[in-house]
């Protein structure tokens, strides 16, 4: 299918999707958060592809959600908490492995898109981090579930409540992602990791990524919902106001707890 903020390329059975908004940093427009859902949703039904590849356009994976667009009402919160929806559980549910070719920053939106995947692949200039707390709001799209999961509740609390971004060498030694590797070797990196999975066994490929991500879609049932649902509440806030009011003004933000 078209997308406007999408790039598809294949090469046989292995199917690259390339978060393409480059002057944004890849940072999530209304736009981009529709269309990947729907991408991720259309490879559930998908018999060409063996294999996912997923990066970003230019020089960062993603910065997150795009502050430049206005903030949104009760209403577009909540289709675009939907939408969120599809997109973690999209990745949970992908039958294809998923490698994430981390080619510059994860911040965000876009650090919890990394590792939702099965495999991260890191240039070791990049780094990744979830600040939603610098900008007033809870990490609710999915940076609450899947950090504690990687590196446990007491880290995922520093890196969540300081919004701290990881550089690759260290997430790699704290098992947040698989791989830092030196920037000019990354796309061999990434090749030879595709290569070997597309050399095993599909089905039992499959089936063992559903068993692992049960777990996964299992704590997602528990807290997914509900952190989303303290995100919204964060949106509405007055700190979240002034985070955003803040950034425009290149200033740091004066919260006061409401």
């Amino acid at each position: 299918m078209d997308y406007d903020t999408l790039k598809l390329d294949r090469n046989g059975a292995t199917l690259t999707i390339t978060l393409n908004r480059p002057q944004q940093y890849n940072a999530f427009s209304q736009t981009l958060h529709h269309e990947l859902g729907r991408c991720l949703f259309d490879l559930r039904r998908d018999r060409q592809t063996r294999l996912v590849i997923l990066t970003g356009a230019g020089n960062a994976f993603s910065a997150g959600g795009d502050m430049t667009e206005a903030p949104p009402n009760a209403a577009e919160f909540a289709q675009g908490a939907g939408e969120g929806r599809e997109i973690v559980y999209g990745l949970l549910e992908c039958p294809q492995p998923i490698i994430c070719r981390m080619n510059g920053d994860a911040v965000g939106l876009g650090a919890t898109l990394a590792l939702m995947c099965d495999f991260v692949i890191a240039a070791d200039t990049a780094r990744i981090g979830d600040p939603h707390v610098r900008m007033g709001l809870v990490a609710g799209d999915g940076g609450a579930l899947i950090w504690p999961l990687l590196v446990g509740p007491m880290l995922a609390k520093y890196y969540l409540l300081t919004g701290d971004l990881v550089p690759a060498p260290q997430a790699a030694q704290l098992g947040l992602i698989t791989k830092s590797v030196a920037a000019a070797t990354l796309d061999a990196e990434v090749a030879a990791l595709a290569g070997k999975l597309l050399a095993g066994a599909p089905l039992a490929q499959q089936f063992t990524k559903r068993s692992i991500n049960s777990a996964l879609k299992s704590m997602a049932a528990l807290q997914f919902d509900l952190s989303l649902g303290y995100e919204g509440v964060t949106v509405m806030s007055a700190d979240h106001a002034e985070a955003r009011a803040a950034f425009v003004g290149k200033r740091k933000p004066q919260f006061e707890g409401r």
